[in-house]
């Protein structure tokens, strides 16, 4: 019987970035209430997006989060105009944040 020769898997052919996907890094200042509530969580069970945090600063009276949001520019929308319903300050990032 002759040996079957392999053959790589074809690539998958590259597409475009959507154009309506977006990728977003925002500071969000927790009040005191709501240190303790799993909001992050709470925000990737609620809208289809991509959730990274940069960068998190928590103390008794206040939570400094850095968050990267990817996906559709309508759920980071809506995801914003929600944390902000919460009452957390929600601010765009305006310098690079450091890797650690």
């Amino acid at each position: 019987m002759p040996a079957r020769k392999k053959t790589a898997a074809k690539a998958e052919p590259k597409l475009p970035p959507d154009p309506r996907q977006s990728k977003s890094r925002l500071w969000l200042t927790f009040p005191a209430p709501l240190i303790t509530r799993p909001v992050i969580w709470e925000l990737g069970q609620k809208f289809k997006v991509v959730f990274n945090l940069r960068q998190v600063s928590v103390g008794k009276d206040i939570g400094i989060v850095c968050l990267e949001l990817d996906g559709a520019r309508s759920e980071i929308r809506a995801a914003i105009k929600w944390l902000e319903s919460l009452g957390i300050e929600v601010e765009p990032v305006e310098i690079s944040v450091l890797e650690s």
